[in-house]
Formats: C-alpha cells, sequence, structure tokens
C-alpha cells in the first residue's frame, strides 16, 4: 500500500510539474544530481533491507519506488528537452508521450512512433539504456543480496545466535 501511494504521489508530482521550459545545462546538472540521489536511496534501501524485520517485503518496496521514480526523472527530461529550441524529438511531447517514450526505451520495445532526433535526445536515451541496464541487472542483484543478508539476520536472532 505504501508503495502504491508512494508511486501515485510520485506521478501527481510529474504531471503537476511545469515542464514547458527548454532543457539547459542546468536541467543536465539536474539529472546527474537526480541519480546520485537514486544512487544514494539505493544505498539506503540496502541498509534497510539488511535490518528489517520483513526484508523480502522491504527489498520489493525499494525496487517498486526506484523504478517509477528514474523512469519519472528520464520522463521529465525527455519533456524539457522536447519543449526546448530544435525538434529533439519526432513529435512533441507532452507529459504523457514523454512517459511513454520512457517507458518503451525501459522495456525495450521501442515501437518507432517516437523517436529522439537531435544529438542530445539521443545520447539522453542512451544514458537511460544503459541506466536501465544497471537497474535491471545490478540493482536488482544488490537488493536480492540485501534480502538475503537480511533474512540470516533474521534467522540468527537479534544477539547473532541462531534461533
Amino acid at each position: 500500500m505504501r508503495t502504491a501511494l508512494t508511486t501515485a504521489c510520485l506521478l501527481a508530482v510529474y504531471f503537476a510539474a511545469p515542464l514547458n521550459r527548454s532543457f539547459t545545462p542546468v536541467t543536465a546538472v539536474a539529472l546527474v544530481g537526480a541519480l546520485a540521489a537514486l544512487s544514494l536511496f539505493v544505498v539506503w534501501q540496502v541498509r534497510a533491507i539488511v535490518r528489517s524485520s520483513s526484508p523480502r517485503l522491504r527489498a520489493v518496496e525499494a525496487l517498486a519506488t526506484l523504478v517509477p521514480l528514474f523512469l519519472l526523472v528520464f520522463a521529465a527530461c525527455y519533456c524539457l528537452m522536447a519543449n526546448g529550441a530544435g525538434r529533439a524529438f519526432s513529435e512533441p511531447l507532452t507529459h504523457v508521450d514523454a512517459l511513454y517514450f520512457t517507458m518503451t526505451v525501459f522495456s525495450s520495445v521501442g515501437f518507432g512512433d517516437i523517436v529522439p532526433r537531435s544529438q542530445a535526445a539521443r545520447a539522453l536515451t542512451m544514458v537511460q539504456m544503459v541506466g536501465d541496464l544497471v537497474i535491471l541487472g545490478f540493482v536488482a542483484k544488490v537488493l536480492v543480496e540485501a534480502m538475503r543478508r537480511g533474512v540470516e539476520r533474521r534467522a540468527r536472532g537479534t544477539d547473532g545466535n541462531p534461533r
């Protein structure tokens, strides 16, 4: 329930955000900052999973929060980029279009109806592709390992002795 509420709040913030500005160097720095914050979120979640009384549930919640947050960061960037000077994409992007494009890149479906046209849009799309692989491979593995350690810790009990 908490994860669904968090995702709903993230979506509400995304759709309420004024993303009708241009993608600027400041936006690029904000993207790097957001990705760094996501990395810190993963570290914080790993610690919370290991210490949790329900490590399996906590790991699922962490992944279910991280993925939408990651996708919304890129959707916001695509929306800003599409509203900048020139034609970064094959068509103008609304909030829904940008989120749709982000999801097609994440799922590697790539229907081809929305295509990055500018070098910057293509570069950002490649950054998302690499990030997708990192989340699906490395981050998922780290969260599963944290869950395993949390389960082992719980089985030992709080004093370190087997129950």
